[in-house]
């Protein structure tokens, strides 16, 4: 079998203290995928979604040619197009929904929409449901300020040209489970179409594992000071489930396990997608151990909330002239989210990040389940057990994880056959994972073991 040629071999206690953080075999047919995203393509959406002026929540729904239902109407005509070239499979929708004036943010009642698109899966079986996401309204230093021009072209025109580059490269695509791509509204206003979104995932049972949010993503260029990095990507991801119930945050404390978090795995599962497959030229994605940037959130929070892992994928170095500013010039600097302060090549990468870890998370089997540490017996050693994942493509094998209790990431890889693991390491001195793998090599997320007996 394809994974045990790939995998190394059981490695004694010792081999540990040196990590050497080892990959699977790439996929061509996800390399293929990833290469086709374009810049050109890229710098195209983001352009179009400027030309409408402002994208504010509260802007006008009735022009075609300014205001936020102009823009909506224009991503929902490209996701129709990708479909179409993709053979009808990938589904369109307005997910429309009313608030009413809140008092804050909202003064007056808004009819909202989230553009999503759907990728179904091929396998009825399989219930598994990926999304990625960036938001389309767009703001100026006056947050309830409607009619000024708010180009947004990084914040978020970026997360949301990667969302219809993914859509239109992958929606003639068949993977086993399906694959949602949104443009949310709202985020400015306070994480709205977002919230809406989580909301509607809960109410109607899906089987969410994991959301790409995808905010501010397009610029290499920092400011205050002045930093240029073309080479990273920030991902974020909680420790702590925001959801957490008494019972699970004892588990947490017995377990030492606030670095292990479903979003934290999904965050590492990114980083190595990655590694895999957008590494040229030293690029890397950075694990920020937060769930966001400092004091701050985004549209995978409602998500949290929710119970759902989700991360956040941010540039390394923001501009702050370019973000949430009126157009002006002040002692010859330019102050104005425009599509000119961006970076097209970087944009391409956070793309290619996001269409990587999908496809592969949606080529891979489910992660096991019950997943447990047994401790019956006190040895040095350590035994684990879990069960198959149900639905979707049966395993061909599992893996397991292994890494120093102080370590940020993976450090050593052991291939299973069956639904156990005997390994002569402690699990006083080291933390474990299990994924699920196939015969070409697609891992799930990594799923800790809780307490057996």
């Amino acid at each position: 079998m394809k994974i045990l040629r790939l995998l190394p071999c059981l490695l004694p206690f010792a081999a540990l203290a040196q990590p050497s953080n080892p990959q699977p075999t790439p996929d061509p047919a996800i390399q293929r995928l990833v290469s086709q995203v374009s810049a050109k393509m890229l710098e195209a959406d983001v352009r179009k979604l400027v030309s409408y002026g402002t994208r504010h929540t509260l802007s006008d729904t009735q022009s075609k040619k300014r205001g936020i239902g102009a823009a909506r109407q224009y991503v929902f005509d490209e996701f129709k197009k990708y479909s179409k070239a993709g053979g009808g499979r990938m589904t369109v929708e307005m997910d429309t929904f009313t608030l009413k004036a809140d008092g804050k943010r909202v003064d007056k009642t808004t009819l909202m929409a989230n553009v999503l698109a759907t990728i179904p899966g091929t396998d009825p079986t399989d219930t598994r449901i990926y999304l990625m996401s960036g938001h389309i309204d767009s703001r100026v230093t006056d947050v309830m300020n409607r009619t000024a021009d708010a180009p947004g072209a990084n914040d978020d025109a970026s997360g949301v040209a990667a969302v219809m580059e993914v859509a239109r490269v992958l929606a003639g695509q068949k993977f086993p489970c399906t694959i949602k791509l949104v443009a949310v509204q709202g985020e400015e206003q306070g994480l709205l179409g977002a919230t809406h979104l989580a909301e509607r995932a809960k109410k109607e049972g899906w089987n969410l594992v994991a959301m790409l949010n995808n905010d501010i993503v397009g610029n290499s260029k920092g400011h205050d000071p002045e930093i240029t990095d073309s080479l990273h990507l920030r991902v974020f991801s909680e420790g702590v489930p925001a959801n957490e119930t008494p019972e699970q945050a004892r588990t947490r404390r017995q377990l030492s396990s606030e670095n292990d978090a479903p979003s934290r795995q999904l965050a590492r599962y990114a980083q190595n997608a990655a590694r895999q497959y957008v590494s040229a030229g030293g690029y890397a994605v950075l694990l920020e151990y937060r769930p966001d940037r400092f004091l701050r959130g985004g549209d995978h929070t409602p998500f949290n909330q929710q119970g759902y892992a989700a991360v956040r994928f941010t540039e390394t170095n923001e501009n702050f002239n370019h973000q949430h500013q009126d157009l002006r010039t002040e002692n010859g600097t330019v102050f104005g989210d425009l599509p000119e302060f961006m970076d097209y090549r970087y944009l391409r990468r956070t793309t290619q990040v996001n269409l990587a870890t999908l496809a592969s998370l949606a080529l891979a089997p489910a992660a096991p389940l019950k997943v447990e540490v047994l401790t019956a017996q006190l040895t040095n050693r350590t035994e684990l057990r879990w069960q198959a994942p149900q639905g979707g493509p049966a395993p061909a094998g599992y893996v397991v994880l292994v890494r120093e209790t102080s370590a940020p990431q993976w450090q050593q890889r052991f291939p299973i056959n069956g639904l156990t693991a005997n390994l002569n390491l402690s699990k006083d001195n080291y933390i474990f994972g299990v994924v699920s793998v196939d015969a070409q090599g697609h891992e799930s997320v990594a799923v800790l073991p809780v307490v057996g007996r």
